[in-house]
């Protein structure tokens, strides 16, 4: 008999690159990309360059496939094409790299390597990690990653998470499978939106210190887009997540913590605003009662609240569930 161990198969890896006005960096983008990359799908998002056809025609890598979009989807609906199809062909951990030149694929190694050592179902990129380096992000897309980093440390539930609209990311194929494509936004809230459904997973994230280059390009991320659309967005998020985790799939002391917490602050507000404005009317002084009751109730709801999210900070997803999964294998047609 032989001694000789078997060794498990290799992981594939691919490359997802959502292509739209890309024609200046891109074959850049495809010649850094390593030999640690077995497949590059470019995703023409209809772009009215004709990314695809110049990805065609110019690059000379045998590793590239170039699908495209018969309507514009955005970089989410992108992204999650070359998903799909990554998966279809049988790649294992699923890249996604941006075209514009402002992420370095020579950094795959750093975003798969928590994967394949079976320490993270998901990676991202961190451009904060280095403060020395905060100096170099342009004055907008700082104020509002700042502002950004909050909402979706409170609305995804990965509060050990920065920088989120990094869109530098990486995931097991076993994972992204099993991903609900048809609610996931297709546009700028994408890589939110991903965090929100991989905490509904339980799934692990981690960061990946990096560095980003800036060049010539202008900024997609709004100012009026980020307090309108994407504050609702994870507003609703939010509210998800919480009665997913502490409702319907499970009831734990924080599930009570939030709703006593609610409801003596809530009751203790409308109590004391209530009695604080029938005396203005009275032009009386208030009563003892209706002072001391709704300041007890407003304190104690603080800290049942404060309570609740220290909970939901220490509950954060440890276990690594790909390996939990069969392989996803589509069913062919016929």
């Amino acid at each position: 008999m032989s001694d000789a161990k078997t060794e498990a198969p290799r992981q594939q890896v691919a490359v997802v690159i959502p292509c739209y006005k890309v024609r200046r960096h891109i074959l850049g983008v495809i010649d850094a990309i390593g030999p640690e990359v077995d497949a590059i799908y470019c995703v023409d998002d209809r772009c009215p360059d004709a990314s695809g056809d110049f990805i065609e025609q110019q690059a000379q890598d045998p590793r590239v496939v170039v699908l495209r979009h018969e309507q514009n989807q955005g970089v989410g609906g992108a992204v999650m094409t070359g998903y799909q199809r990554a998966i279809a062909d049988g790649m294992s951990i699923l890249v996604k790299v941006d075209g514009d030149g402002q992420m370095d694929p020579t950094l795959v190694p750093l975003f798969i390597g928590p994967i394949l050592k079976g320490q993270a179902d998901y990676t991202k990129g961190n451009r904060f990690w280095d403060l020395s380096n905060i100096r170099r992000m342009p004055l907008v897309r700082r104020i509002g990653n700042l502002g950004l980093s909050f909402m979706t440390k409170a609305s995804t539930g990965y509060w050990d998470v920065f920088d989120p609209t990094n869109g530098y990311t990486a995931i097991h194929a076993n994972v992204a499978a099993r991903l609900p494509y048809a609610s996931i936004s297709r546009r700028y809230f994408f890589e939110t939106d991903i965090l929100f459904r991989l905490n509904i997973m339980r799934a692990v994230v981690c960061d990946v210190p990096m560095d980003a280059t800036y060049g010539d390009e202008e900024s997609n991320l709004k100012i009026g887009q980020v307090l309108t659309e994407f504050s609702y967005k994870h507003a609703r998020n939010l509210f998800k997540r919480i009665g997913y985790r502490y409702f319907l799939r499970d009831l734990s002391i924080a599930s009570f913590e939030l709703l006593a917490g609610m409801l003596l602050l809530v009751s203790g507000v409308l109590y004391g605003g209530w009695h604080w404005w029938q005396a203005v009317e009275a032009q009386q002084a208030s009563a003892v009662g209706t002072v001391v009751l709704p300041s007890i109730a407003v304190v104690s709801g603080l800290q049942f609240l404060l309570a609740f999210v220290g909970y939901d900070i220490a509950s954060i997803p440890r276990q690594v569930l790909h390996p939990l999964f069969a392989p996803f294998r589509p069913r062919r047609a016929g």
